[in-house]
């Protein structure tokens, strides 16, 4: 006993060590590859179909879903050429059995296995795709849905006859699949053609396996069609498709070139999560609804979205494009969808176009200057971008700005940068005025609209932890993301302000918001040159009456009514000029305007008043009070003149006062504003250097100072809106 025992210990110990290796490489299977592992423990067992199993599953369909469904599930179907016989005995029964049935009759292939091709053509019904009449065996739903397919081609065959003079096709024939066809788990070994096909119920085809190619080229999808994590190992042709119903490619993989060109979706599409491991073209396509190519979607061939028409929505949130991605003459009726995008390449934007309400939002997009591009028509582009915020969008918005200056895309890079600034504008007037939620009382968190268990949960985490940001209040229990949009503009999360940082910010808010509204931060010439037009009228005419409008005793340098019909008519004209250019360039001409109210208006106005309440009395009030270089007249830059006269006495040999009494006269108080402003002139004139009234001098010296700024700001801005100058400033 003793040796038998001996003798089984060793022939027992191989199978033991067999077992425990093939046990740890299942584990490791799990845990390395766990969806794997699981497909391959969870894979069907699949029995070959007959022709007698098929007749028999044929006669005695299952109800799924309210449908008599053909149950052709877990099998293994061989309809190779070497099978010629069993594979025409399949599609004929199936075919005969379908054209019997007086209700849609469904098929189910589900975690089948199919050897050889699959052929629609071969087993559904045939229709004209031309013509009237229609087979009595469709119900008045599928009727008219067949009719309006029919319209639609002789629409589309008309009007290609009329624009290429062709003749009409011969009678052309359309498949028909009634019922609903399920394709969940399916592995398709052969060629799938389901070209030309009309499904008038849903297909179902989640996780499905195609080996070879697929072509549902002009095929017409009736109600849902799900492809859901299915796998197209070869190229996947959906040419000219029509989605009546919801188009479901999540989690697909297209490992093949993905041709959907020219295919129409009227409802949402969605291909979020899919993998394009080639070519994806979707040149032409209309989407009626939602598009969405978000979560992870990753393109790593060229996609292709040329002419493409989008009524709605496009979702492109954290997909990945590995190269080139053209939307060139794409056409998008609502936003689109970039916020954390990966750039990695090239994505043009050429000849779009984007209708009112539609823009491209890139907030938190991956996108290096250096390696990617981002291209668009010059001056059109950079309007189309939308950032909603500046917090984390900073090295977006500079590595934007770098991208268009390497194009020379001057006028593009400016709009980024001008709204950059105003994304400056928005953060500095909440931290002027917004409350700080580290900090804030009970009072001023209700008056935000906060209720009291959301108080308690703000004033809870932040005796814990203090905010980082605004953001952090949605992870909170009880605030929920409408109510961050509600108040997200209103609070904000920093430190305590000192009165000191608060005055600075205020200061940096109101220079800020001039340069926004008076030059859209220096990036519209038109914009200042209008300012200027205003600035030049309105002084023109205050100097005018100043000097003509004196003591009514003053009767000799009272205005004639010619001389006040050319001023004010002059005047308006230039006044015109400038607001047309203002209300057609400014985002917000009210706000420009009253910008430049706060500059031209009050302290003028102060020392108009001051001036005739005061009066003033001299011995030479009926002489002009402004002079002119009697040496030459010429048209010259004048940028270090003052303007009054030098106190010397032999200046006065070279300046002569103006001639009251000439019909040209008013001319020169327009002239005198051009120096002041803009720094050059016909002439020079300046202020008499002898019985001056102090007020009248105070405002011709505001003038000047505003003109000085005035013209530092225009000069600024002719640096960033004409290329050669701007390159040189920014190409180093």
């Amino acid at each position: 006993m003793k040796r038998s025992g001996w003798h089984s210990a060793p022939s027992n110990y191989p199978l033991k060590a067999i077992v425990g290796i093939a046990i740890g490489c299942v584990l490791l299977l799990c845990v390395l590859f766990p969806q794997s592992a699981e497909a391959a423990i969870a894979q069907p067992e699949r029995t070959p179909l007959t022709l007698e199993q098929l007749q028999e599953r044929l006669r005695s369909p299952a109800q799924s879903e309210g449908v008599r469904t053909v149950d052709l599930q877990r099998v293994v179907i061989d309809l190779r050429p070497e099978n010629a016989e069993f594979r025409d005995q399949f599609y004929r029964l199936i075919q005969t059995q379908l054209q019997r049935s007086s209700a849609p009759l469904g098929l189910d292939f589900s975690y089948s296995l199919i050897y050889g091709d699959l052929n629609a053509s071969e087993f559904g019904l045939r229709e004209p795709l031309y013509g009237q009449t229609i087979s009595p065996i469709f119900n008045e739903a599928e009727q008219e849905q067949l009719r309006r397919d029919r319209r639609r081609l002789s629409q589309f065959s008309q009007l290609s006859r009329s624009l290429l003079i062709q003749s009409q096709p011969a009678t052309l024939q359309i498949t028909v699949l009634r019922g609903p066809l399920k394709l969940t788990q399916t592995r398709i070994e052969g060629v799938v053609d389901f070209a030309n096909t009309f499904f008038l119920g849903r297909i179902e085809a989640q996780g499905a396996d195609f080996v070879q190619d697929i072509d549902c080229s002009e095929a017409r999808f009736g109600q849902l069609a799900s492809f859901v994590g299915a796998n197209f190992r070869r190229q996947a042709r959906f040419r000219s498709v029509i989605f009546f119903d919801r188009a479901r490619f999540n989690q697909v993989r297209f490992v093949g070139v993905a041709n959907f060109q020219s295919s129409e979706f009227q409802s949402a599409a969605n291909f979020s999560q899919v993998t394009f491991q080639d070519d994806a073209i979707f040149n032409g396509t209309r989407w009626q609804d939602d598009a969405y190519f978000s979560q992870g979607t990753r393109w790593y061939g060229q996609a292709l979205l040329n002419k493409a028409k989008f009524a709605q929505s496009l979702f492109l949130t954290e997909a990945t494009f590995e190269e080139l991605a053209t939307f060139r003459e794409a056409q998008f009726n609502q936003p689109v969808n970039l916020r954390g995008a990966n750039i990695l390449k090239q994505v043009d934007f050429g000849d779009a176009s984007f209708s009112q309400g539609a823009y491209l939002n890139v907030s938190g997009l991956q996108f290096n200057s250096e390696a990617a591009k981002i291209l668009g028509d010059p001056g059109q582009i950079g309007q189309a971008l939308s950032v909603p915020t500046l917090q984390g969008n900073e090295t977006l918005l500079r590595n934007l700005v770098r991208n268009f200056r390497l194009l020379e895309q001057v006028p593009d890079a400016n709009q980024v940068e001008y709204t950059t600034e105003r994304l400056r504008l928005r953060e500095l007037k909440q931290q002027i005025s917004g409350i700080n939620l580290n900090t804030a009382s009970f009072t001023q968190l209700k008056a935000l609209g906060f209720k009291p268990e959301q108080i308690a949960s703000i004033a809870k985490s932040r005796v814990e932890q203090p905010f980082r940001s605004v953001s952090d209040i949605v992870k909170l229990e009880g605030i929920d993301l409408a109510t961050y949009v509600k108040v997200r503009d209103r609070v904000i999360v920093s430190q305590p302000q000192s009165p000191t940082s608060w005055l600075l910010n205020a200061f940096h808010w109101i220079g800020l918001s001039l340069l926004l509204s008076l030059s859209r931060y220096g990036t519209s010439f038109w914009l200042v040159f209008g300012v200027g037009m205003v600035v030049i009228a309105y002084f023109a005419v205050l100097f005018w009456f100043v000097d003509r409008c004196r003591h009514l005793q003053s009767k000799s340098v009272l205005p004639a009514l010619y001389e006040i019909v050319s001023v004010l008519s002059t005047a308006s004209l230039l006044a015109l000029s400038g607001f047309s250019a203002i209300f057609r360039v400014a985002d917000r001409p009210w706000l420009t305007l009253l910008g430049l109210g706060v500059f031209i208006v009050p302290i003028p106005a102060l020392l108009l008043i001051l001036i005739y309440r005061r009066g003033y009395y001299h011995t030479l009030m009926d002489i002009s009070y402004f002079v002119e270089d009697g040496s030459q007249r010429q048209l010259r830059f004048l940028i270090g003149r003052l303007p009054n006269m030098p106190r010397y006495v032999f200046f006065r040999d070279r300046y002569a006062h103006l001639l009251g009494d000439r019909r040209w006269n008013w001319l020169n108080y327009f002239d005198f504003s051009l120096n002041n402003l803009l720094k050059f002139g016909f002439n020079d004139i300046r202020l008499r250097d002898e019985q001056m009234p102090g007020l009248i001098t105070a405002l011709a010296w505001y003038q000047w100072s505003v003109g000085i700024l005035y013209f530092i700001l225009l000069l600024w801005t002719l640096s960033r809106t004409i290329p050669g100058l701007n390159l040189l400033i920014y190409f180093k």
